[in-house]
């Protein structure tokens, strides 16, 4: 990018392509609605041995949560690196991003037992006593998952820094969300649009990105 748009130097390519994921986020940005599979994935290198799952080590959790459409078909996709798969992190990604009265699909990892207290369908599966793969049970965040981690393997050979994964995050889903579009011209232009309307960023503020920005 930097040689193609004959930019000064590396730090100023960097700092526009993070712009433009930062601008990827429209700020009033519907919530999901409907059905929405929610569960978590975890994203980082290759590592042998060791604890596998939710509590793995030196791995970034990403909760995903996406529209099932009836009778075949997912709708729109939410993603954010958590700290942590606890019910504070969970619950709180579900409030900001699925609209209150939606039925949640998830596994029966405990910390989501709360959602029917703060007001949504909560739909169970219990994965180990299902009889089926996780895949099959719950086949939108795991189609959503593996996608995710080809992308940032293939097209980023996976150099990726945890620091800065929101924005890769970020630009997925904006990827996603417009997986239909038939107008690249149009796509550019909505991100020009989303651009001029959110707080603009300086490259210290994107370099020292934190888990809650």
């Amino acid at each position: 990018m930097m040689r193609v748009l004959g930019l000064g130097s590396y730090q100023t390519a960097w700092t526009w392509l993070h712009k433009m994921r930062h601008a990827m986020v429209r700020p009033d940005r519907d919530m999901l609605k409907g059905t929405v599979e929610v569960d978590e994935t975890m994203i980082g290198g290759e590592s042998h041995g060791g604890k596998r799952g939710r509590g793995a080590a030196d791995k970034q959790i990403v909760v995903i949560a996406i529209e099932i459409t009836d009778p075949i078909g997912f709708g729109r996709v939410r993603m954010k690196r958590i700290e942590a798969a606890d019910a504070n992190n969970l619950i709180s990604f579900i409030k900001s991003n699925v609209s209150m009265g939606s039925r949640i699909r998830t596994d029966a990892w405990r910390a989501y037992s709360g959602l029917a207290a703060n007001g949504y369908a909560h739909e169970m599966t219990n994965l180990s006593e299902s009889g089926d793969p996780a895949h099959v049970v719950m086949p939108g965040v795991h189609r959503v998952a593996s996608l995710l981690k080809r992308w940032l393997l293939g097209t980023h050979q996976g150099a990726v820094s945890s620091q800065h994964l929101e924005y890769f995050l970020d630009e997925y889903t904006f990827r996603f969300n417009r997986r239909h579009s038939k107008s690249r011209g149009m796509l550019f232009f909505r991100l020009m649009q989303q651009a001029v309307q959110i707080k603009a960023v300086t490259y210290h503020e994107l370099a020292n990105k934190s888990l809650e920005s």
